[in-house]
């Protein structure tokens, strides 16, 4: 079933070239189906690309599936234009009387403040009262992980010694819960912050469940007992590339980080990634060149750039 966006947001464009089922507003309100009834909050800067990455998610449902997009009113947007967030998104104040299957809170780029410093935190502890009554169940991803924690819990978050960048390793601990049912026993996921919840933390509070955490990146998915609140500490919503940008734009403002980011088995870090594939597509060449007894050198590697549609073919 598609997904039920507002006219003319631009992530239609992007998912429709993906192969993805959307239909805008207009299209929808002529079928006569009960949508699931999303809202996020994007705290995140760049919104037009979480806005896709996660629609991009929502699109593996079966349920025709309806998204709005809340803002803060006490915050403006520094990075997406004025003109895209008046005509996609609204305020809490305008929204507070409807009711949502779903809420997803999303991470925000202030983590490194107290959250009474924030200048939204009233506003968001509001929301966040308010999705006990009007939102059947709210995920929150990594600061909203944090800041959804601090709020119901009154768990205190904890300074990293430096920032956690990279993709990795979790284990699943119970997989009898619904939510998880679908994960393999271990599994990957990116990871990008300076703070974090830890576990001793969360285990004092019975109603909480840990359902997944790695031995590197710590504790990564929570849910209360009864699934209305659920917290990821990571990013299992970012595009293939994200982490990639977010880390050389980290180099270029040179920000202290772990030095080597965590990828996939065999790739020391981002820089390695590269000449890793590189080695690989210097391998192919060679077993083709013998493959038709031409030298080496009569064989190129086309394609973009490393790793990404990277193809063999001869001349």
């Amino acid at each position: 079933m598609p997904l039920n966006l507002p006219d003319r947001l631009p992530a239609i464009e992007l998912l429709k070239k993906e192969n993805i089922f959307v239909i805008d507003s207009s299209r929808a309100s002529s079928q006569d189906i009960r949508p699931l009834r999303i809202v996020i909050l994007n705290l995140m800067p760049l919104k037009i690309t979480t806005e896709t990455d996660l629609v991009r998610l929502l699109s593996n449902t079966p349920l025709q599936v309806e998204v709005s997009f809340m803002k803060v009113k006490g915050h403006t947007s520094k990075n997406t234009p004025v003109e895209h967030m008046k005509a996609f998104y609204r305020d809490f104040e305008l929204m507070k009387e409807e009711k949502f299957d779903g809420m997803i809170i999303t991470g925000a780029p202030v983590e490194n403040m107290e959250f009474e410093e924030i200048n939204y935190w009233d506003e968001l502890t509001k929301i966040m009262e308010w999705s006990k009554t009007h939102v059947t169940s709210t995920l929150h991803i990594c600061w909203g992980m944090q800041a959804g924690l601090y709020y119901h819990y009154g768990i205190q978050k904890h300074q990293r010694k430096t920032k956690l960048s990279g993709i990795y390793r979790h284990r699943l601990l119970n997989r009898k819960i619904p939510l998880v049912r679908s994960l393999d026993d271990y599994f990957y996921c990116p990871h990008s912050r300076y703070t974090e919840d830890r576990e001793e933390d969360i285990l004092k509070h019975p109603e909480l469940q840990i359902l997944a955490k790695s031995d590197e990146a710590g504790v990564f998915l929570v849910m209360n007992q009864d699934g209305s609140q659920i917290f990821v500490q990571g990013h299992p919503e970012y595009d293939r590339m994200t982490l990639n940008n977010e880390y050389h734009r980290d180099l270029k403002k040179r920000l202290k980080s772990a030095g080597t980011v965590q990828l996939l088995p065999g790739q020391r870090s981002i820089f390695h990634a590269g000449a890793e594939m590189e080695k690989y597509v210097q391998h192919a060449v060679h077993e083709l060149a013998e493959l038709l007894c031409i030298p080496d050198d009569a064989v190129r590697a086309e394609g973009g750039r490393a790793g990404v549609g990277t193809e063999i073919c001869y001349l």
